[in-house]
């Protein structure tokens, strides 16, 4: 399992990650804030406080956490759509 190893809050609820196989990209987790534990940190400066834990997973100081490889499989598909589907410019 890949561990998250850089982690910063962004505009809009999202999170820039890297992770220690070098793969990196943005989460958005504006889906993701429900529930008792993610509802507090539709607080931006709350969702700004994001670090990393031991195992190497996104958390809160209020107990909430992301699983890495949830984010790892969403970065990895994101690519991977754009690499089959560029953007087209100037048609």
């Amino acid at each position: 399992m890949e561990k998250v190893v850089f982690v910063q809050a962004m505009e809009n609820f999202q999170l820039q990650v890297r992770f220690d196989d070098g793969v990196e990209g943005f989460v958005d987790c504006c889906d993701k804030l429900y529930g008792s534990a993610f509802e507090p940190l539709k607080d931006p400066v709350k969702f700004a406080q994001v670090g990393i834990d031991d195992f190497g997973a996104v958390c809160w100081p209020n107990g909430a956490d992301l699983a890495p490889d949830a984010m790892h499989d969403d970065i990895l598909n994101k690519q991977q759509k754009v690499a089959e589907n560029p953007p087209q410019y100037g048609s």
